[in-house]
């Protein structure tokens, strides 16, 4: 699915000044370069993420970024909507739809810049001697606004993790956190995994598959759980925050190493268009899910909020969460991968005054 046509110059403007108002109000926030900036054209989009060099130049001396182009709540599309790229040399350059289990093995290679995908994947990464880092925190997992939940049907007879033992549980991909998560909590409520079946499904799919019967749990993402919470025949069982108060639920970008060291400017220009994006969006959830419910096509009251770190300042528990998983689980050595080779907030202009929340 593609990004939604641009907004007429009338609607980009209220937005603008909406996103003035809720950066004004949050802590520690920068002002606005958008006084007498004139919006530059985006990139032209490509046709697929490979070949070509990580660092590019587009008309007018810009600096373009490769990122994905999918159907999804993702603060690169909101920060572009806003108009946070403005005043900058810096412009996302859309490579088409990717599918999430590739976006962390392209970063790590550089055939895109950046991505936004969960910890465990980054740490793997890394390990396997990727070159890439974590720049940017991200989602927030709250009672209200968790990362991911959990449904069944309504007459599966599954209530309780026991339950499971036999089945099938839909997720959108191995090595992330509805596959480490989801197995710890089971383990801990006495349950064999080995004899679950764990099936990749999108998560735009994942509702459908669970209806259809050929899985019998879902794990979905945020904004597509908010259809499955409102479809008759399912019932949700539990969220991330349930499973582990949250703990997994920040989903960071990362950049690959060559763009980052190439074009510092630029990674501070994406991480700052990031940062903004994710205050205005904690600031104005319902406006964020309007954006959001227009760019993939799918009606107001299905599309799930979202919730973000403020600041997006990274704060190491949640990394440390996914190391210490990763080695119970066999699929990273100890002392492998320390915390601080995982991240840097050195592009964060806000990390020097921001006091990050857990």
């Amino acid at each position: 699915m593609t990004a939604s046509t641009p907004s007429p110059a009338p609607r980009r403007s209220a937005l603008k000044t909406l996103a003035a108002f809720g950066l004004a109000s949050t802590a520690g926030g920068l002002a606005l370069a958008l006084g007498g900036c004139s919006r530059e054209d985006k990139a032209a989009s490509a046709t697929s993420a490979a070949g070509g060099p990580s660092v590019v130049r587009n008309a007018g001396d810009k600096v373009a970024f490769k990122y994905p182009d999918n159907p999804s709540f993702d603060l690169i599309y909101l920060a572009d909507e806003l108009g946070y790229f403005d005043g900058t040399n810096t412009r996302p350059q859309y490579v088409g739809k990717i599918a999430a289990p590739q976006i962390i093995p392209l970063v790590g290679t550089g055939e895109i810049d950046f991505g936004s995908r969960m910890v465990p994947l980054v740490i793997s990464a890394i390990a396997s001697g990727a070159d890439l880092k974590v720049v940017a925190a991200g989602g927030k997992t709250l009672q209200e606004a968790p990362h991911m939940k959990y449904f069944v049907r309504k007459d599966s007879g599954i209530r309780a993790p026991k339950d499971l033992e036999g089945k099938t549980i839909g997720f959108n991909s191995f090595g992330a956190c509805a596959e480490f998560v989801t197995k710890k909590f089971l383990r801990e409520k006495g349950v064999d995994v080995t004899k679950i079946n764990f099936l990749v499904v999108p998560d735009e799919q994942a509702e459908q598959t669970l209806v259809t019967g050929n899985t019998d749990l879902a794990i979905i993402h945020a904004p597509f759980s908010g259809r499955a919470d409102n479809a008759q025949q399912l019932v949700r069982l539990w969220s991330d925050y349930d499973l582990d108060g949250g703990l997994g639920g920040m989903a960071p970008y990362s950049a690959h190493g060559r763009f980052v060291r190439e074009q510092p400017e630029g990674t501070r220009d994406v991480v700052t268009a990031l940062a903004k994006a994710a205050n205005w969006v904690n600031a104005h959830p319902e406006d964020a899910r309007r954006i959001v419910s227009k760019r993939i096509n799918m009606a107001l009251e299905n599309v799930d909020r979202f919730a973000y770190i403020d600041d997006l300042v990274v704060t190491e528990p949640p990394i440390q969460y996914y190391i210490d998983i990763l080695q119970s689980e066999g699929k990273l050595a100890a002392g492998k991968v320390e915390v601080k080779q995982v991240y840097t907030n050195e592009f964060n202009p806000f990390a020097q005054t921001s006091r990050p929340k857990a």
